[in-house]
């Protein structure tokens, strides 16, 4: 995966920010970049803390812009310059861990210093007395906002109202009071609260992480006969690679030599192997669960689909769905104005109602801590990680959080036929032998004809005849082909043709029954030197699961369902009854499927379409969240489409609406039970109800932990049947 992508002259860079935590830090670095020669756009994600800059490379460099980040704080670590991407990550026993723990061990000290009633006056100060448990308590401030005192004073010299500001704050200003046990529990508390809280959010990207860790770092590359490990990032199309048993496939390709069983549910969610046989597709990170396996590489390995899911999911991250703009909308206004509101709570009662200075400095520190947006401000993107995580790991890959949102209220979904809720190409479904041939030789003299056909029918001819174990004893020669009628060649030098009616000439001129497929299929016949020997109809399958995921949908709300597709009429009826469809239009073209998905918008608000992402792109760009099946073997689908099913299974569009809808319930209860929780703190603080630690271990801590946990349990949601 690569640091960096080029776009039309600019360059776009990414970066992991180990402490941008919260939208202020966010919002820090945007202003200071965005002032800088030769920078875009720039964007970033607190809970994903990957820092997205658009840059013209001529005017600066990635170099410049970790330096200005580094001038705030902060340490960028450029995307790709380690194996898998993921920088720094909560440890127990790191910095992070560290400070936490001794700020803990030097403030139970103090405490049970006071308990045991040790440590005599060490000094007095104008307004009180230091003894020896007080300067265990100040160590404790001390050591526990040695994470964040730093990045607090830079922000006063901004006017910036962030969390370390507001901490910082507080802490100086209990210790300044004498209030010593408050300050040091502030930041301890705070210390440890970061710890948890980083765990948690740590846990929420951990699926993204289990997928980087998929591409294995070596691969065995045949050269000059021998094999040699080469570095999967060495790898070039054109490569060949050999894969044993229980390895993973190192980079997409073709295989060469098979056929093998591979499991390839950490790209499309498969639950069983996918059986593969030379010239399949095959895919960076899935395993080779069974044979001996040689492949070709097509794409070198920041190209894969592996490394494209990965990307896509960390920009989606990024971005923003309306509740989480809604929240920093809100965080804009309440941190101000909480914080105006404790700078008055210090001020009016002592100067117009002469109450104790010292009370209410100290309730006014208490609201300052509440003034801290971070619990609200992580509320939503934290369920938005976790859920986009969990879809990709089930097949599922969400481009951003709008869509996850917008998936949850659908109202009504079209579906397309070819490549949707067919598998895409044809397939033997009936073959009818005439009187004195068998159905398997029929079916095996067709297939000596259109062996060296590429043509669709004939391709599904020569499958089905291989499935059924069919040799062809005949010598071939004389091989031709009428474009859109048939073909034609000598079996042991007699004349054999397979085409349309017309095409065969045959003696007798008969017509195929009409009860061959009810009239809904395709069909050829089959005859040898003017004789007609039978028919081989063909269908477009109906993927397995297709009036499940049909009747799944309706139970979780979406209604109606309908069926777009360009092919005939008879066809779209055929199959939307099968299927259990609403309605069906039939001999659609692409703008009129536009048109269709823009009538149902009209009609009942937010649409889902689902296609297979290249035929129907405008009708996906067109619906409010489009849904493209099959993608991971294709480029365009992953581009063009707003969601992506990985593999051809249906059955995951239940899931994605239910997990979608899942996570619009867990946004709601998370964003609700902030402002709740800070809103009762902030008015028992008045009446000396809350105390500085209630404030941070409920206030902050707690509410922290509530929404981060809360958002995990997205985690746990598997489609039906894994």
């Amino acid at each position: 995966m690569s640091a960096s992508s080029r776009n039309g002259g600019r360059t776009t860079l990414r970066f992991r920010i180990s402490e941008m935590d919260c939208s202020s830090c966010v919002q820090r670095i945007q202003h200071r970049l965005e002032r800088l020669e030769g920078v875009g756009e720039v964007q970033g994600s607190p809970v994903a803390r990957i820092l997205t800059v658009e840059t013209d490379p001529t005017a600066t460099d990635s170099g410049r812009i970790q330096d200005e980040v580094g001038r705030l704080g902060y340490l960028a670590h450029p995307l790709g310059t380690e194996r898998g991407g993921g920088g720094p990550t909560t440890s127990w026993t790191g910095r992070e861990a560290r400070i936490a723990f001794g700020s803990m061990a030097l403030f139970s000290a103090a405490i049970l210093l006071r308990v045991a009633g040790v440590g005599p006056p060490v000094f007095e100060l104008p307004l009180h007395e230091v003894r020896l448990p007080d300067l265990f308590f100040l160590a404790a401030a001390l050591v526990g906002g040695w994470n964040f005192f730093p990045k607090g004073v830079r922000a006063a010299r901004t006017l910036s109202l962030d969390m370390n500001f507001l901490m910082t704050a507080a802490i100086l200003g209990a210790v300044g009071i004498g209030e010593y046990m408050e300050g040091a529990a502030i930041a301890f508390l705070f210390a440890l609260a970061e710890l948890l809280e980083n765990y948690a959010v740590d846990r929420a990207r951990a699926s993204v992480e289990r997928l980087i860790e998929l591409a294995p770092e070596a691969a065995r590359v045949l050269r000059g006969g021998e094999e040699v490990r080469v570095p999967v990032e060495d790898l070039v199309p054109g490569d060949e690679v050999v894969v044993r048993p229980g390895e993973r496939v190192p980079a997409d390709g073709v295989v060469e030599e098979g056929p093998t069983a591979v499991d390839q549910s950490p790209i499309t969610g498969e639950s069983m192997p996918v059986v593969k046989r030379k010239g399949d597709d095959l895919y960076a990170g899935t395993i080779n669960r069974e044979g001996f396996l040689r492949m070709w590489v097509v794409k070198p390995a920041a190209d894969s689909a592996l490394s494209r899911i990965i990307r896509l999911v960390e920009e989606a991250e990024a971005s923003k769905t309306r509740s989480e703009r809604f929240v920093e909308r809100f965080a804009r206004y309440y941190t101000p104005t909480v914080t105006v509101a404790a700078v008055l709570l210090v001020l009016v009662p002592p100067l117009l109602f002469g109450a104790p200075f010292l009370t209410w400095f100290l309730r006014g520190l208490t609201l300052l801590v509440i003034a801290c947006p971070c619990a609200l401000v992580i509320s939503t993107p934290v369920a938005v990680v976790s859920g986009i995580t969990a879809a990709a790991r089930n097949g599922v890959l969400i481009k951003g959080g709008m869509y996850l949102e917008a998936m949850g209220e659908v109202k009504a979904m079209a579906l397309d036929k070819t490549g949707t809720l067919t598998v895409g190409h044809p397939r033997v479904v009936q073959v009818l032998a005439l009187d004195g041939v068998s159905e398997e030789e029929l079916l095996a003299r067709a297939a000596a004809v259109e062996g060296r056909s590429e043509h669709p029918l004939a391709r599904a001819i020569v499958e089905a005849a291989g499935e059924r174990g069919l040799d062809a004893p005949w010598s071939v020669s004389g091989f031709g082909a009428s474009t859109g009628m048939g073909a034609q060649a000598l079996l042991d030098g007699v004349v054999h043709a397979v085409g349309r009616p017309e095409f065969l000439e045959v003696a007798d001129g008969r017509d195929p029954p009409p009860g061959l497929l009810n009239g809904t299929g395709t069909y050829v016949g089959v005859a040898r030197d003017q004789e007609l020997l039978g028919w081989i109809a063909f269908a477009d399958p109906i993927r397995g699961g297709a009036a499940e995921a049909v009747r799944e949908l309706r139970r979780l709300g979406v209604g109606p369902i309908v069926l777009l597709t360009g092919d005939r009429t008879e066809t779209a009826e055929a199959v939307g009854r099968e299927i259990g469809v609403d309605s069906f239009q039939a001999n659609l073209l692409p703008e009129e499927k536009v048109k269709a998905v823009k009538e149902l918008e009209r009609a009942h608000g937010t649409v889902a379409m689902v296609g297979d992402g290249v035929n129907d792109a405008p009708a996906l760009a067109a619906a409010t969240v489009g849904i493209a099946m099959g993608a991971a073997g294709s480029d365009t689908a992953l581009e063009t489409a707003d969601i992506a099913l990985m593999g051809d299974d249906l059955v995951r569009l239940g899931y994605l609406r239910h997990l979608s809808r899942r996570a619009g319930t867990v946004i709601r209860q998370n964003i609700a039970t902030a402002i709740l929780v800070k809103a009762v703190l902030a008015l028992g603080v008045p009446l000396g109800m809350v105390s500085l630690i209630t404030a941070v271990v409920v206030g902050d801590l707690g509410v922290s932990l509530l929404v981060t946990l809360n958002a995990l349990r997205l985690a746990r949601l598997r489609p039906a049947g894994s």
